[in-house]
């Protein structure tokens, strides 16, 4: 199977990409910078270098060639205010849904955001704006007729995943590590008949491939 990975150089996909490539998946994607690819190349993950804000729909799907599951997790991260959000969250996937339908993929997965995501804790203040984008790209994705799954992690830690979650189309808003939102994208990624579902992720109790099985019987 091939995976491309938007946002392959990022903290979730960067993960996602590491497990894919052990499990013996073929992967690319995109990164902006030349040293994120020369790290990625260390690990031994195959990346195309190149700018989401700057490419249109063909020359994406040019890129996406032979691609069998479309993963977009890119996002701007905070940096570069409203503007960036809006052209990587927001326009960035409106690029990478008609770049899907020119190369024939069907399958779309998007790493979204909970809503209630870090709600009472200090933010910046571009988060509303951040969440606005989030939840507009949320609604163009649904509306498609690909096979998307769009994925609404809770806040996101850098700790060291437990293998454990909770996932379901509404759960309370609490935490999740980002190795453990990449296991479960890699589980998603294999499990097709989930199909045109919103789910949500917090750190949980239930082993991730559980989880992801359980859904398949909802």
């Amino acid at each position: 199977m091939k995976v491309f990975i938007a946002g392959i150089a990022g903290g979730v996909g960067s993960r996602l990409a590491r497990l894919l490539t052990a499990s013996g998946d073929r992967v690319d994607g995109l990164y902006r910078r030349p040293e994120q690819g020369e790290r990625l190349a260390t690990e031994g993950i195959h990346a195309t270098h190149g700018d989401l804000t700057r490419l249109d729909a063909p020359a994406l799907a040019n890129l996406l060639h032979g691609t069998d599951v479309l993963v977009f997790a890119a996002g701007a991260g905070g940096e570069g205010g409203t503007a960036a959000t809006t052209a990587i969250d927001g326009t960035g996937l409106t690029t990478a849904i008609e770049a899907a339908r020119r190369a024939g993929i069907q399958r779309l997965l998007l790493v979204s955001v909970f809503p209630e995501a870090w709600r009472g804790r200090e933010v910046s203040d571009t988060f509303e704006h951040y969440i606005d984008v989030k939840k507009k790209a949320d609604a163009e994705l649904a509306a498609t007729d690909l096979d998307w799954v769009i994925l609404r992690p809770a806040a996101l830690t850098d700790d060291v995943g437990t293998g454990h979650i909770s996932l379901s189309p509404a759960l309370v808003p609490t935490q999740v590590a980002r190795d453990d939102v990449a296991a479960t994208l890699a589980e998603l990624v294999r499990t097709p008949q989930i199909r045109r579902r919103i789910l949500e992720l917090t750190q949980g109790p239930e082993p991730i491939s559980d989880a992801v099985r359980r859904q398949t019987r909802n």
